[in-house]
């Protein structure tokens, strides 16, 4: 009995391959590209069963391409300055770079262990100067076109740790390191202005149609483009005048309250010299130990403090109090925000915390709702009410008159908004791409020469927590002298958001070794946009998002050809273990090392792809593990044993009975269910299911008396053809033990004949009183009336109805025969 000695076979393929390149790739425009990626990883060192899950997808979907014809391109590479290689830096001693490129050998061996069909020699690092040096490029194109700006902005400050956190160091408003209370700095940082695309990020998500509407819905509602009005409030006693965003406006006279941030730079204005000045202080200290969720969370008690100031409603000319709360964002409208607390919760909640007036201005014509007597914020569709000459009128009516009226009286206008910020770029970190700008005294700031690109990260730099950046300690990396000027300068020392790197990797590797240019214009052209992109639901808007921005930059910038960078995207499901997501604290983690070296990367890969569809989760299972282990066993056993009779068979064969018939339909069958399904479909349990269901009838069709040899050989070729993209090792074994002497790799993939889908004959179900009492196969093609008259004279069919009364019959032609009796 063969034996499939997993470990040497798969050694064996993955050294043939890096040997011969096979899978290095090159332009060619006699064929159809096909670009499919996987999002790269971070390269914290280790693999986890989520990234088997994801690459086995995309290795599936590049095998199947390239076997169907295409040029198909597909990279990998490391996502590789963040966070963790800084923290091992102070904790360790280690440096960032060594412990990133010591993560990134180890990485690199276990994909290759996984037998992906990666072109390694377009392989990036975001890490290497060689790559980030582009990066810097890009960010000075940026700055020229005016999407690149610097201002201030407060930070989560940790005061004794005397550095800036990330927000995922902050816990539960402390420090992660040392469990101090973060508070929040002012620093002056970079902005890219990603709002100014708010409308072409919004409007282009129509034409990915490839794109799950799941992600598409999340991007929408991040971007949050609001219609509605800007209108103007005086401020009581002093001369300042208060915008507010409403999309509302038609609310208006029910307003009874003014809120604003804390971190709105008019408070100053507000509590200066006013008794409440302490109060509000103390407060604003007490909001900065909270981030934006908590803030902006529905549940809870609404907090706030009055700043012993009015505004005046330009509607009803009331005064109405102006208090400082935690649940107005700067981030949104204009971080001031009017108080109409019967037609909303969170004013609803807050005017009964401050006993301030509630005033129903729709009448929403709901007889469970007292409008002299509201218990929660009522819906506000309906009819004005309590609205002066407004009122009776249709409140969505009442909205595009009452901003005709602003605009007539000038206290404001029609206005969109968005929930989308300009994105803050700058980081007080160390392992990062370093900003190419400087300052100058006498410049201001200005890029560096693109000349003198890269700007390399500093080495003589001390790790100790403290601080606002590592960067700051370099004795060599500050000083500088003005490019445009020539007088002494300083660098910036802080560093660019991770996301940065990965919002154009795809384009660097259409042309990876380019030490010229970021990426040679023709070869963009000739590889983007992404056919097939794959990765996790949680990059569904910022990595997204961003990339798709820095595509439309780009091509604004006359650098690249296409304004969206993915044109299919496939969010894959989460691998998780009884019932639970895979965690270390929990104790459920399954290593891919372990599995590979047990059971084989084939057997990792099978079963991982036919466990459930791509898109949903997978519960890990190692009884299910060890059936894909024992399938691969049954499919290398076959081929042994059936070797000695196909090799040197005909090349075409005929059928010449009932059992060939069988096998060639299933064969056919086969072929198409896992090309529909391989080629776009991606249910790749259902594929596989498919050709077990082909093994199976191959082990019978070797049993048979006569067997037809040059039909086998059809049968088993095409058989390991349609499950090499799934299990590329074993499949190429198989192969060279059939006579093969070329890798399968570069086998053409088989295409099915329609007419061998022809059944003679078909099974139907036949029932009584819709009770299954019999199958039977009859022959394919019969029309209801044939079907029925064949049914109703057979004598079983007599015997099964009896002496009961037959009322009706339903004849469903290929299906079944359901009488009805009584």
């Amino acid at each position: 009995m063969a034996y499939y000695d997993f470990k040497n076979i798969e050694a064996k393929w993955q050294k043939k391959w890096e040997e011969e390149h096979l899978f290095k790739t090159t332009e060619d425009a006699s064929k159809e590209k096909y670009y499919v990626l996987e999002m790269f990883p971070y390269p914290s060192g280790k693999l986890h069963m989520g990234h088997v899950r994801n690459y086995s997808i995309g290795d599936v979907i590049a095998r199947y391409k390239h076997m169907a014809g295409y040029n198909v391109l597909h990279p990998m590479g490391y996502d590789s300055f963040g966070l963790p290689a800084e923290n091992a830096a102070i904790k360790h001693g280690v440096e960032p770079a060594d412990w990133t490129w010591s993560n990134m050998a180890e990485m690199t061996t276990q994909l290759k262990r996984m037998g992906l069909s990666y072109d390694w020699d377009r392989s990036v690092a975001t890490c290497h100067p060689k790559y980030y040096k582009w990066m810097q490029w890009i960010f000075i194109q940026f700055y020229k076109k005016g999407l690149a700006y610097k201002k201030e902005n407060p930070v989560n400050w940790c005061p004794s740790c005397a550095t800036v956190l990330a927000n995922e160091q902050v816990v539960d408003g402390c420090c992660e390191r040392c469990g101090s209370v973060v508070g929040k700095k002012n620093l002056s940082q970079w902005y890219f202005k990603i709002t100014d695309y708010a409308d072409r990020l919004l409007e282009n998500l129509d034409e990915l149609e490839g794109w799950p509407n799941k992600v598409k819905i999340m991007q929408k509602n991040w971007i949050g483009r609001s219609v509605g009005a800007e209108v103007q409030f005086k401020v009581k006693d002093l001369d300042k005048i208060f915008t507010v965003f409403t999309t509302r406006v038609d609310t208006i006279f029910g307003t009874t309250f003014m809120v604003i941030a804390p971190e709105h730079p008019e408070v100053e204005n507000l509590i200066k010299g006013t008794k409440e000045e302490a109060v509000v202080r103390a407060y604003i200290e007490e909001a900065s130990h909270k981030n934006d969720i908590e803030r902006s969370s529905t549940v809870g008690e609404k907090t706030g403090v009055f700043t012993g100031r009015y505004a005046v409603n330009p509607f009803t000319g009331k005064e109405i109090p102006i208090y400082v709360t935690d649940y107005v964002l700067m981030g949104y409208g204009t971080g001031i925000v009017m108080g109409v607390p019967a037609h909303d919760q969170r004013d609803f909640d807050f005017a009964k915390t401050f006993d301030l007036p509630i005033i129903p201005v729709v009448d929403p014509h709901d007889p469970e709702v007292d409008l002299n007597d509201l218990k929660a914020a009522c819906k506000a569709e309906g009819t004005l009410i309590n609205s002066g000459e407004f009122d009776g009128m249709n409140n969505l009516v009442a909205i595009e008159k009452l901003i005709e009226l602003v605009e007539k009286k000038g206290i404001g206008k029609k206005a969109v908004n968005y929930k989308l910020r300009d994105w803050l770029i700058s980081r007080q970190r160390y392992w990062g791409t370093p900003i190419p700008m400087i300052y100058c005294e006498h410049c201001g700031w200005v890029p560096e020469k693109e000349e003198n690109l890269p700007v390399m990260l500093p080495t003589d730099v001390e790790f100790t927590g403290k601080g606002e950046s590592p960067i700051a300690t370099s004795k060599t990396f500050v000083d500088t002298v003005c490019p445009v000027c020539g007088k002494p300068a300083k660098r910036e020392i802080d560093t660019m958001d991770t996301f940065l790197d990965s919002s154009w990797y795809f384009l660097r590797y259409c042309d990876a070794r380019n030490e010229g240019e970021a990426f040679n214009y023709d070869k963009v052209k000739y590889w983007m946009n992404v056919d097939q992109y794959i990765g996790g639901v949680e990059h569904a808007i910022l990595h997204l998002m961003y990339a798709r921005f820095f595509q439309m930059a780009l091509y604004d910038l006359g650098l690249v050809t296409t304004e969206e960078p993915f044109k299919n995207l496939l969010t894959q499901g989460m691998v998780i273990k009884d019932g639970k997501k895979m965690s270390k604290s929990i104790g459920n983690v399954v290593s891919p090392d372990e599995i590979i070296g047990k059971y084989g990367a084939d057997t990792a890969r099978l079963f991982i792809l036919f466990a459930a569809p791509p898109d949903r989760e997978l519960d890990w299972s190692d009884t299910g593990v060890e059936g894909s282990y024992r399938f691969l066993n049954r499919v290398y056993r076959l081929v042994d044993e059936v070797k000695d009779t196909v090799i040197g068979a005909a090349d075409s064969y005929e059928i010449k009975n009932s059992d060939d018939k069988s096998l060639a339909f299933e064969m056919n069958a086969t072929i198409k269910k896992v090309t529909e399904d391989a080629g776009g479909r991606f249910n790749f349990n259902t594929a596989i299911s498919s050709i077990m269901e082909l093994v199976n009838e191959i082990y019978r069709y070797k049993e048979v008396k006569e067997i037809n040899a040059a039909l086998l050989k059809a049968a088993i070729e095409n058989m390991i053809k349609v499950l090499s993209p799934f299990t590329p090792h074993i499949c190429e074994e198989m192969w060279e033990e059939l006579g093969h002497g070329d890798s399968i790799y570069k086998e053409k993939w088989p295409v099915f004949d329609e007419k061998a889908l022809v059944k003679d004959e078909v099974e139907v179900v036949i029932q009584i009183n819709g009770k299954v009492k019999e199958k039977l196969n009859v022959p394919n093609g019969l029309s209801k009336g044939d079907l029925e008259a064949l049914i109703m004279g057979r004598d079983n069919t007599k015997q099964l109805v009896g002496d009961k009364a037959v009322v009706k019959i339903i004849a469903v032609p290929g299906k079944l025969v359901n009488i009805v009796v009584k």
